[in-house]
């Protein structure tokens, strides 16, 4: 059964990459771990804190590749210790988030078993560009060469 596009009316154009990034939220793991807050700061502000009990800095690493954020945690065991019973487990985890267009890192923090990650949503610039019309020659059928956008 084919599958039926958001994205394609004629109106959208270049929108294939946002259904791309909607494959993708839709395959991403339902796995719990670690938990994790959304928050809105303020009007451009965004946290993501994660419960990340037992990790050190060492033991985590943030990533940004392409607007996808990754944040890894990976403990080690250590084989010095000899459990008697083992109920905290040294566990890996992988959580990501896709990024809208132009949202910044810009910076983190763990404390107190809580990694809090800041973004920021820069205001938009408003962008207008005047589109110069160029005339066809009709004797050779071909277009004047010249400059073709460029703002005014």
């Amino acid at each position: 059964m084919p599958r039926v596009s958001l994205f394609n009316s004629p109106f959208l154009l270049g929108f294939e990459q946002f259904e791309q990034t909607l494959d993708r939220i839709s395959k991403m793991s339902a796995e719990g771990y670690p938990p994790y807050n959304i928050e809105q700061v303020d009007t451009n502000s965004l946290r993501i804190t994660l419960a990340v009990a037992g990790f050190t800095d060492a033991d985590l690493s943030i990533e940004l590749e392409d607007n996808q954020l990754l944040i890894r945690g990976r403990q080690t065991d250590d084989s010095d210790r000899v459990y008697l019973h083992r109920g905290i487990a040294a566990r890996q985890f992988q959580r990501s988030f896709v990024l809208a267009e132009g949202i910044e890192i810009v910076g983190a923090e763990l404390d107190n078993g809580l990694l809090h990650i800041e973004l920021m949503r820069p205001d938009p610039e408003p962008r207008v560009q005047k589109i110069k019309i160029r005339k066809r020659n009709s004797r050779a059928g071909r277009m004047d060469i010249g400059p073709t956008a460029g703002p005014e």
